[in-house]
């Protein structure tokens, strides 16, 4: 399936998607974080899309907004599209777990919750994966100062 057919498909289920391939060969889909969940389920059990594999989790400090970024093949089709939701909530950054859906999502976004601070609503085990429990902060945070471990050229 083309990137333009998967778009056609899609756009007609949830509404207000943003759509950009960026200069990359996947479809990109922005997703607003109330309609995130259920686009992520569609995407799965659609035997036209039939994502069934999720191979990669990236949390993102945009500056302003906090996000994360999830690649996604259909193992069937042959297909890959990349799934970005985002909120300007750096206070308390949350979404919704997608790992009732793929199980693999439950260390990726225990890895992001470690790194950005972005909690995981449903989650079956939000704790830190690599930092301790006594660690301050979240170092891949572009505002992540640590006078102490950091390494400034």
């Amino acid at each position: 399936m083309t990137n333009e057919a998967l778009q056609n498909l899609i756009n007609g289920w949830i509404p207000l998607l943003e759509f950009t391939e960026e200069g990359s060969q996947f479809l990109n889909i922005s997703v607003k974080p109330e309609h995130f969940h259920q686009l992520m389920e569609q995407l799965k059990s659609n035997s036209e899309t039939n994502f069934d594999y999720l191979f990669c989790v990236t949390g993102m400090d945009w500056g302003k907004d906090l996000g994360v970024i999830y690649h996604l093949e259909s193992t069937t089709h042959r297909h890959i599209i990349v799934v970005k939701v985002k909120t300007e909530d750096r206070e308390n950054p949350t979404f919704d777990t997608v790992s009732d859906i793929w199980k693999t999502a439950e260390f990726h976004e225990r890895e992001v919750f470690d790194f950005f601070g972005i909690k995981f609503n449903n989650h079956p085990n939000m704790e830190r994966l690599f930092l301790t429990d006594e660690w301050e902060g979240f170092p891949l945070r572009k505002d992540y100062v640590d006078e102490v471990n950091m390494v400034i050229k």
